[in-house]
C-alpha cells in the first residue's frame, strides 16, 4: 500500500511539472532571449505543446529552431514549421499558408489547398540551401501526404533548385496534392533539365494533376514533349485538357507545330485561337504577319485579341500608338481579367530591345495598374538602361506606385 502510495505521489508530482501550451505562450513573451528555452520544449512529449512551440518560434523568426522542427514525427508540428520558414522570407505567410486553416477531426488533420498558387520569392532574396533541402526531404518523406504536399509547395514559393531532385521523387506519389503541388514548384523553380523527367504524368488520370504536367512541360521548353503533347491534343475530350495542350505547344515552336496552329487559329474555342495565335508570334515567321493582322482585325473576344496581340509583336509591330498591339497589351494591365495574361505576354517580349524602348513611355504617362505591371515587367526583362526608369519610378507620388518601383528596382538590380 505504501509503494501504491508513493507511486500515486509521483505520477500527481510529475503531472503537476507537466508543461502546458499556455506555459509556452507565456515564455514567447520574453522575445528573441526565450528562443532556446522555445527550442527546448520542441522536446516535449506532448504534441500540442510542441506546435505551440513552433507558433511562438515562427514569430521569433527563429530559423534554426524551426528547422529542427521541420524533422518532428507528427504531421501538425511538420506542417506548421514548414509555413513558418516561408513566413520567415515571405511575413505574413502563416496567415494564408496551408496550415492557418488546420483543423482536428478526431486523430486526424483536415484542411484544404487551395488552387490559389502563385507566390514565389523576389529574386533578390535568396533561401539559405539548408531551409530548402529540409522542406525538399519533407516533400519527399514528410508524416502523411498534407505535410509532403504543403513542403513541395514551399518549396516552390522559395524557388529551391536544390531541392529540385526530392520534388521528382515526390512526383512517384499517387496524391494529387503531392502530385500537383509539386509540379506547381518546378514551374516556379524553372529547371528545364527537369522536364523529362515527368513525362509520364501527361496522360494522368487525374486532370488537374494531367493539366499541370502539361502546363509545365511548355513552360520548361521540353521541346522533346512535342510528339507526346500533339498526341494528347488529338486524344482528349476535355476541353481545358485540349487548351493546356496546345497552350505548351504554342510554347513549343517547331516545324511540326505549325499544322496544329493553322488547325486551330479559326477554332471555335476563342481560348484554342489565342493559343493558336500564340505559337505563330512565336515562330517569329515574317511571312506570318498578314495572317495574324487579319485574324487581329476581325476577333472579337478579349482573350483571344490579347493573344493576337502578342503575336503582332512578336513578328515586329513594336510601335507604341493608340490602337497599336503593343499599346493594347499595356491597356489590358488595367484589366482584373486580362492583367494575368497581358503581363506575361509584356515580360517576354521586353527582352526585345525595341520593345523595352517603346515601354518606357507608358511608364511615365500610364495609369497606376499600368506603371506597376510595367514595373514587374522591367524587373524580370529589363536591361541596365531600365534602371533610371525604375529608380525614378521608385519615386512617383503614388506610394504603391514608388513601391513597386523600388522593388522592381531591387530586382533587377540582383539579377544583371
Amino acid at each position: 500500500m505504501r509503494f501504491l502510495f508513493a507511486a500515486c505521489l509521483l505520477v500527481s508530482a510529475a503531472s503537476a511539472q507537466a508543461v502546458k501550451p499556455k506555459d509556452v505562450r507565456e515564455a514567447g513573451k520574453g522575445g528573441s532571449a526565450a528562443i532556446p528555452r522555445l527550442t527546448e520544449y520542441l522536446k516535449d512529449p506532448s504534441t500540442d505543446v510542441r506546435v505551440e512551440a513552433v507558433k511562438q518560434l515562427t514569430e521569433l523568426r527563429a530559423l534554426d529552431a524551426l528547422l529542427l522542427a521541420t524533422r518532428d514525427n507528427e504531421a501538425e508540428v511538420q506542417l506548421r514549421a514548414t509555413d513558418g520558414l516561408v513566413n520567415y522570407y515571405l511575413p505574413g505567410y502563416v496567415q494564408t499558408g496551408f496550415a492557418s486553416s488546420l483543423k482536428k477531426v478526431g486523430g486526424s488533420i483536415k484542411s484544404r489547398f487551395t488552387d490559389t498558387n502563385d507566390q514565389v520569392l523576389d529574386p533578390s532574396i535568396t533561401a539559405r540551401e539548408d531551409v530548402v533541402k529540409s522542406l525538399g526531404a519533407l516533400a519527399r518523406g514528410g508524416m502523411g501526404m498534407e505535410a509532403r504536399a504543403n513542403a513541395a509547395r514551399a518549396v516552390g514559393i522559395l524557388r529551391g533548385k536544390a531541392a529540385v531532385p526530392d520534388l521528382l521523387e515526390a512526383l512517384r506519389s499517387k496524391d494529387t496534392d503531392v502530385l500537383y503541388e509539386s509540379l506547381i514548384a518546378l514551374q516556379k523553380i524553372r529547371d528545364e533539365a527537369a522536364a523529362p523527367k515527368f513525362e509520364f504524368l501527361l496522360r494522368d488520370m487525374n486532370q488537374k494533376v494531367q493539366i499541370a504536367a502539361i502546363e509545365t512541360t511548355g513552360l520548361l521548353r521540353n521541346q522533346g514533349a512535342v510528339g507526346d503533347l500533339i498526341e494528347v491534343l488529338n486524344r482528349a475530350k476535355d476541353a481545358k485538357v485540349r487548351r493546356a495542350a496546345l497552350g505548351s505547344l504554342a510554347m513549343l515552336p517547331e516545324a511540326k507545330t505549325r499544322a496544329v496552329y493553322q488547325q486551330y487559329l479559326t477554332d471555335k474555342d476563342e481560348k484554342m485561337r489565342a493559343c493558336a495565335a500564340e505559337g505563330f508570334g512565336r515562330l517569329r515567321d515574317p511571312a506570318d504577319s498578314a495572317m495574324i493582322d487579319q485574324a487581329w482585325q476581325s476577333e472579337g473576344k478579349p482573350a483571344a485579341r490579347v493573344s493576337l496581340a502578342f503575336a503582332m509583336v512578336m513578328l515586329g509591330r513594336t510601335e507604341i500608338s493608340e490602337f497599336s498591339a503593343l499599346q493594347y497589351l499595356v491597356n489590358n494591365l488595367n484589366s482584373s481579367a486580362y492583367k494575368g495574361e497581358a503581363q506575361p505576354f509584356l515580360m517576354e517580349l521586353a527582352r526585345n530591345s525595341s520593345v523595352r524602348t517603346a515601354l518606357y513611355g507608358p511608364m511615365d504617362t500610364g495609369t497606376k495598374d499600368e506603371k506597376i505591371g510595367l514595373a514587374r515587367v522591367f524587373a524580370r526583362s529589363g536591361d541596365k538602361e531600365s534602371v533610371p526608369h525604375l529608380e525614378r519610378m521608385s519615386h512617383d507620388p503614388d506610394t504603391e506606385v514608388a513601391q513597386e518601383g523600388l522593388r522592381a528596382l531591387r530586382n533587377l538590380q540582383s539579377r544583371l
